[in-house]
């Protein structure tokens, strides 16, 4: 495009706009150019590591963490694409999920940072300054949940059938899954962790919810033209992403939490207090975003 042709166009922008281009124009004359650490925020990116002991290791597990939750945005980021997108084709839906799957893809295999990249010894001293924070409390992984699937495959299954879509979004929260996590088996009273959880995040979290409910993952699917449904990439996407979230990811989480957890002879608690087994194994909490897309027998050996 000429010189002539990029000035005409700034023009027309600004002018359907309803501003005066000159402003705009005159402005280039006093702006700084743009440097990398200005662009990214180098500075402030790589001053919010604040440490609560002076044990080296501590650094990783926070960086590490906090890489995960720039993830989770990016994810985050492109499920609101697809959730929002008024011309959905089975081509970009394909691409999208794909671009999602590699962010968990990174994540499943990142494990080995914490696991392989700190020392027992240092992490069991440092993770008693942690309670009762717990990795549980990432709103952006429980948007991303809603976002992925109909709100009733994340019900814990004890209540499924008790719930529908006529259920208050109210009601359906207290009994996700990972309620059982913040709460005491017997009298149901919630502990620090998921109390503090749900102070912070609860009205973000249900208007999440609402938001997603019939944009999820699983809707937008459901809209697509029967051919466009049944493509075989679609498909293996999907179930691609299902896996590596339901299973994979959250295998390599026990992993890494059995390396520092458990030992012959005892496994420690979570720093939130949750029996972490039973909370992080698949075939216990048996959560499948897309399970019309499994045959019967992968459904039944879900996560062995």
């Amino acid at each position: 495009m000429s010189r002539e042709n990029i000035v005409k166009a700034i023009e027309e922008k600004y002018m359907s706009m309803g501003e005066n281009p000159n402003t705009f124009l005159n402005g280039l004359l006093y702006s700084k150019p743009i440097t990398y650490w200005d662009y990214i925020q180098t500075d402030a990116l790589l001053n919010l590591q604040i440490q609560r002991t002076s044990l080296p290791d501590e650094m990783v597990f926070i960086m590490y963490h906090q890489v995960n939750e720039l993830l989770f945005k990016m994810i985050l980021w492109e499920l609101e694409q697809l959730a929002k997108n008024k011309s959905l084709t089975g081509i970009f839906f394909t691409e999208r999920l794909n671009r999602i799957s590699r962010y968990f893809d990174v994540l499943s295999s990142s494990f080995s940072v914490m696991q392989d990249g700190m020392e027992k010894e240092q992490y069991l001293k440092f993770r008693n300054t942690l309670a009762p924070a717990s990795g549980y409390q990432s709103a952006q992984y429980r948007m991303i949940e809603f976002a992925s699937t109909d709100l009733i495959n994340l019900i814990d299954f004890r209540f499924r059938a008790t719930i529908d879509r006529n259920t208050t979004f109210e009601h359906a929260f207290e009994h996700l899954y990972w309620q059982a996590a913040g709460k005491d088996h017997k009298t149901g009273v919630k502990n620090s962790l998921l109390r503090l959880f749900e102070e912070k995040y609860k009205d973000a979290l249900i208007i999440t919810m609402k938001e997603y409910n019939t944009t999820n993952l699983w809707a937008r699917y459901k809209t697509l033209p029967e051919s466009e449904k049944e493509n075989p990439e679609l498909i293996k996407a999907m179930r691609h992403f299902d896996q590596t979230v339901n299973i994979n990811w959250v295998m390599a989480h026990y992993h890494a939490a059995e390396k520092y957890l458990q030992t012959d002879k005892t496994t420690l608690e979570a720093t939130g207090g949750s029996d972490w087994k039973k909370y992080m194994l698949p075939k216990y909490q048996r959560r499948i975003f897309f399970p019309e897309l499994w045959s019967a027998e992968e459904l039944e050996h879900w996560g062995e």
